[in-house]
């Protein structure tokens, strides 16, 4: 038994031995076969998202769409990383009824091409990276690098109100597909407004204003600061009222006010102030925009979510509800005015310059006041009194709505009955020879503010 065991120990040690030495052999065969090129490499199997919709029958019309206006190549490259909300047949079936088309040839390449676009996101984001909100997609907006955007409210898997979010998580090897039962499409100031629920008091205020044509109006460009449903309660609430207590045109007046003409993304919001749509006296009423620590509009209001793009301009949200400024609101809104507002609070004069009737007010700044203080050797407009106020106060205020552009040389009566101001419009625009105004026609509800370097003392 023992002599057994010992030689079958020994066949083993054989056995492994040459075993090993084949394996030897058929691994430096293999190596010489790679190294003289006899055999090619297997080839790597890709799958695209442009594949993985080419693969799947329910996608048919999403590919045929693709190949009609070029995409399908870009949605096949591997050179970026896309994020894709892809419409199933049955949601180009739905589309096509909603346009009364009877297929895609009946939609133009363009048109198609923003809306297939406007289901692409760069980047691949997989469902639990998508928060409610917007998300700018590649179809172009209205100023090159800035993509029509489209919100999420993940609380509900919807997309712009419209399309439901049925599956997710389709990995491809360039990006991800996530599949919708409706197709999406671009959508206007109002559009958005509507599709996002925290807008739908401005929305309901738009309507009874009788604006959503306007701001539904693809031929022009608006920049909207879009006050929130919590804006308007505080509004509401702090004015004592409802929707129902304003009529159409105090409304139209105040919506108007959020808006300007003009596409202005946050990178190029600056200080200073910008005109409105909405307009008195046949001017454009002036918004105040403060950008240290954040956007502020008229010294009050918070810009709190910025950049959605519509086919006709761009949302930024607002924490309050801004109103047209008459000329005492110009001047409290703006601390270079506390002197100022100072001086007109003493000599009881807010009344006066709150009328209808409209004025043009030369406003002085603090260090124009301040080099008056050092002129006349007084510390402040505590050592004023009414009586010293008031004169000087009225020397800087003319009857009518008087811009920049309406001015040339002469003598103009102020409020001060007692005192003329000479105009000179021949390098800028000066008054009594020494006062130079260093900003011009700051338009309010009830006049118009040009803002001097030195006090007018009669």
């Amino acid at each position: 038994m023992k002599r057994v065991i010992d030689n079958f120990g020994k066949n083993l040690w054989v056995l492994i031995l040459l075993l090993s030495m084949a394996f030897v052999n058929v691994s430096c065969d293999d190596d010489d076969d790679d190294e003289a090129g006899n055999e090619e490499p297997m080839p790597v199997e890709t799958m695209t998202i442009t594949d993985i919709a080419a693969g799947n029958t329910d996608f048919s019309i999403l590919v045929a769409a693709l190949q009609k206006v070029g995409l399908d190549d870009d949605l096949a490259s591997e050179s970026g990383e896309f994020t894709v909300f892809a419409p199933t047949n049955a949601a180009f079936a739905d589309l096509l009824e909603e346009l009364g088309a009877s297929g895609l040839d009946d939609i133009s390449n363009d048109v198609l091409t923003s809306v297939l676009l406007y289901h692409v996101v760069s980047g691949s984001k997989m469902a639990s990276m998508i928060e409610t909100g917007y998300y700018n997609s590649l179809s172009a907006g209205p100023m090159d690098g800035y993509g029509l955007s489209f919100y999420v409210d993940m609380a509900t898997g919807t997309i712009n109100g419209r399309a439901m979010i049925t599956a997710t998580d389709i990995k491809a090897d360039n990006g991800v597909i996530h599949v919708i039962d409706k197709v999406i499409l671009p959508m206007s100031i109002t559009d958005h407004a509507i599709a996002n629920p925290a807008f739908s008091s401005l929305v309901a205020g738009v309507v009874k204003a009788e604006l959503a044509g306007a701001l539904d109006d693809d031929a022009a460009t608006f920049t909207v600061f879009a006050p929130t449903n919590d804006a308007f309660d505080m509004f509401f609430t702090d004015m004592g009222i409802t929707l129902d207590d304003l009529s159409k045109e105090t409304l139209s007046s105040v919506i108007l006010y959020h808006a300007i003409g003009a596409f202005v993304p946050a990178s190029m919001v600056e200080a200073g102030y910008f005109p409105t749509l909405s307009t008195a006296f046949e001017r454009n009423i002036s918004v105040k925009v403060d950008t240290d620590g954040g956007v502020m509009l008229n010294a009050d209001s918070e810009v709190v979510a910025t950049d959605v793009v519509a086919t006709n301009g761009i949302i930024h949200a607002i924490n309050k509800v801004i109103m047209p400024p008459g000329i005492v609101d110009i001047a409290m809104d703006n601390s270079n005015f506390s002197i100022l507002v100072q001086a007109v609070v003493k000599a009881e004069l807010v009344d006066a310059l709150s009328g209808d009737d409209p004025l043009t007010v030369f406003a002085p700044t603090n260090a124009a006041f301040e080099e008056l203080f050092a002129a006349i050797n007084v510390t402040g407009i505590d050592d004023l009194t009414k009586e010293d106020l008031t004169p000087i106060l009225l020397a800087h205020v003319v009857s009518g709505n008087v811009a920049s552009t309406d001015l040339s040389n002469g003598n103009v009566p102020t409020l001060n009955d007692q005192k003329m101001i000479a105009i000179n419009v021949d390098s800028g625009v000066s008054i009594d020879g020494t006062i130079n105004v260093v900003a011009a026609d700051i338009q309010g509800k009830n006049g118009i503010v040009h803002v001097i370097d030195k006090v007018i003392v009669p």
